[in-house]
């Protein structure tokens, strides 16, 4: 395994989410700064840079040449990753904190703190949305697979057909007992991963038969070494793309791989000295951008925001850092 920052540098604003695209290796970056980065993650070099107004709380990627991002004004934006060009798509009544592309139907899904969730159609650029949801809470995380959206909010999850949603499919109640944080779905797995702002993960099916013999809960950030169960908040959630295999990270520095059969730890990456606040694997699963956010102490920078990547060669060898001769802070 071996670990390198992206473009050699710190970042300016603190990253809010990663993406790597389809089929390459290129990595999106939106942050807090109201920047959109494309970075080349082979090359290490920035690709792309946009600015805007508000500050950019997720992002992902259209296709190859286009990306969106959903923004702390309630705007959705699209990005032209050649000519650099940038328009409003949609528009919600709050903050708009995530949003996905579904490659199948061809159309942007977005959850905001309005309590909304709303469809986006891209072929037809209508700015008024094509389907709306209307949930008892804001939605908190959102992921798409296939023809089905998966929905945090509060504490349950919801899984929606995008050919009807007049209602949920199914309804998970979690056995978590805080506010969903982040949260992950696997066409292949057909199910979910959701981790809570109190450390604790659960992985449920769709299917209930499954479920009832596979489906499970368990807190794997305890942090519990001085004797004490501190509640420290899973950030994001990394599902591998053709093993089962997810990733979860923390408030705390740390990201851990976990067999999704086994329910084993696979290894702890050496430890970062700020939250991970997102991670993404690209479409081998060969490699894991990493986002991480330093914090303060006692009013002092103990870290600059950067984005690792991390290759992932063999998950059974005992995890080692590689420094990246580019990067000597």
């Amino acid at each position: 395994m071996a670990r390198r920052s992206v473009a050699g540098g710190a970042i300016a604003g603190a990253a809010s989410r990663v993406r790597f695209a389809p089929t390459s290796n290129n990595l999106l970056v939106s942050s807090w700064d109201s920047g959109l980065r494309l970075y080349d993650a082979d090359r290490n070099t920035l690709r792309f840079k946009a600015e805007s107004d508000p500050a950019l709380l997720d992002c992902c990627f259209e296709d190859e040449s286009a990306a969106l991002a959903c923004c702390s004004d309630g705007s959705v934006r699209r990005y032209d990753l050649h000519s650099v060009s940038q328009d409003s798509v949609g528009l919600h009544e709050d903050v708009v904190f995530c949003v996905e592309y579904s490659q199948t139907t061809g159309q942007i899904v977005t959850g905001s703190l309005d309590r909304k969730l709303q469809l986006w159609d891209t072929k037809t650029r209508n700015v008024s949305p094509t389907g709306m949801i209307t949930f008892d809470s804001d939605v908190s995380s959102l992921s798409v697979c296939g023809m089905y959206i998966s929905v945090a909010a509060a504490r349950n999850v919801y899984f929606y057909d995008m050919r009807n949603l007049t209602g949920p499919v199914k309804a998970k109640f979690s056995p978590l007992e805080y506010h969903i944080q982040c949260l992950q779905s696997s066409l292949e797995w057909n199910g979910y991963v959701a981790g809570s702002v109190d450390g604790v993960v659960v992985l449920n099916y769709l299917d209930d038969v499954v479920d009832g013999n596979m489906g499970y809960a368990f807190r794997c950030h305890p942090n519990s070494r001085n004797g004490r169960s501190n509640l420290v908040k899973i950030n994001c959630i990394a599902i591998h793309p053709c093993k089962k295999i997810f990733v979860t990270g923390d408030d705390g520095g740390y990201a851990i791989a976990w067999d999704a059969q086994s329910k084993k730890k696979l290894l702890e990456l050496p430890s970062y000295s700020g939250r991970v606040a997102s991670m993404a694997y690209n479409h081998s699963g060969q490699l894991l951008a990493v986002a991480h956010n330093y914090y303060h102490e006692a009013d002092t920078m103990v870290e600059e925001h950067r984005i690792f990547i991390e290759a992932l060669d063999d998950f059974k060898r005992k995890p080692h850092l590689v420094k990246d001769p580019s990067n000597q802070t």
